[in-house]
């Protein structure tokens, strides 16, 4: 049985990413960031493609040159998603990547130097309507605030950011988003408690270099999680050593998790034991890998066995419960047919991807119902 998160979201500023709206009521959106060289455009656009059809609603482009600027020319014009141009130091390459179409960029405007180079680059997010992200990370404090706290701090972390803040604030320029992250999770998780009480615009949480698919995936969980559950978040990037669409997978698993987002299919599996009457562990590799296209929000549940599948089987939208001589496939709850073993994953896609067609006609018939009436 499905159920609303109980988490109660800070309210935000909403902003805009191109079409995609953060912070405010806006569902929590799922980025990522290419790691090809950007000047190689075909590669790029591979990628950002790929990170788009993962379900990502936002990608970022490290844009560290003019060359790159004009490489992101080309790339903006190739992709529909919304783009984050990501620069350091050089407010020209902002200036370039605004008139070429970038959605947001992500520039401190602290580093950018002086008054004039700064109010160019709000003067014309401003005129196009281009939010900025300001991101601090713990591995690049300023020498003066490594002075003051001899070490990376959250609070460091925070002073850092709202300098950053007070700039934009100057130039009453709100639209903007903010991020604090460290590589630790602790550290991380107070510099966004602290800066969720002072600032009213959205933040942007991760936990920066978090390590290899595994290790970086717990510690994202771990400290997203932790924030998420407090309300605190509107746009969320994993930060992995490893393909970006992994990002992505991550991302959305830890929002569905909290049932603060849906995409594709949360799968209910049993670990398996002796008690199985199939390959659980073997059927979920197939099955997450043949499904991965589905967007439709769904639950299925693969249990092994009978003394648990049942109850989780009329709980999700197709469940398979092991039994002998032949497992039990249930379908919006209800036991609906029995199969067995031999070549028992390849009906079972059929009727997931069956189900999916269902519930995705069920919803578009309730939009039009809604349209019907709010026309009336």
């Amino acid at each position: 049985m499905k159920t609303e998160s109980p988490i109660k979201r800070r309210k935000t500023r909403q902003i805009h990413v191109g079409d995609v709206a953060v912070g405010g009521d806006a569902p929590i959106s799922v980025q990522s960031m290419t790691n090809t060289e950007t000047c190689d455009v075909a590669a790029t656009v591979a990628q950002v493609k790929a990170i788009q059809d993962a379900g990502a609603d936002i990608v970022r482009v490290s844009v560290p040159s003019m060359e790159a600027a004009e490489a992101f020319r080309e790339i903006r014009s190739q992709v529909t998603v919304p783009l984050v141009a990501d620069i350091h130091f050089d407010h020209r390459i902002a200036l370039k990547v605004a008139e070429y179409g970038v959605d947001c960029l992500r520039i401190n405007p602290g580093n950018i130097g002086r008054d004039a180079k700064v109010r160019a680059v709000i003067d014309s997010a401003r005129d196009k309507g281009i939010p900025i992200r300001i991101g601090v990370n713990a591995g690049s404090l300023g020498k003066d605030l490594q002075r003051k706290y001899g070490e990376p701090t959250a609070e460091a972390l925070v002073e850092s950011a709202l300098r950053h803040v007070d700039i934009l604030d100057k130039f009453d320029y709100p639209d903007f988003k903010v991020s604090v992250k460290a590589s630790g999770v602790f550290m991380a998780v107070e510099a966004y408690r602290l800066l969720s009480q002072q600032i009213e615009q959205p933040l942007h949480l991760g936990i920066t270099e978090a390590g290899g698919l595994r290790g970086g995936t717990v510690k994202s969980a771990v400290g997203l999680g932790m924030l998420l559950m407090e309300g605190i978040g509107d746009t969320i990037r994993i930060s992995l050593a490893a393909d970006p669409v992994e990002e992505v997978k991550v991302g959305f698993e830890i929002l569905k998790s909290l049932k603060l987002r849906t995409n594709g299919i949360n799968f209910i599996a049993c670990p398996s034991c002796s008690r199985q009457n199939f390959d659980v562990i073997g059927a979920m590799n197939t099955l997450e890998q043949r499904l991965e296209d589905i967007r439709t929000p769904m639950d299925v549940a693969i249990i092994g066995c009978i003394v648990n599948g049942p109850g989780e089987a009329r709980e999700a939208d197709v469940g398979l419960t092991g039994a002998s001589p032949n497992n039990l496939i249930y379908v919006g709850g209800k036991p609906d047919h029995k199969v067995s073993n031999e070549n028992f994953l390849d009906h079972l896609e059929e009727v997931i991807r069956q189900r999916a067609r269902e519930l995705d006609a069920q919803h578009a018939a309730e939009q039009d119902t809604l349209i019907l009436k709010s026309s009336v």
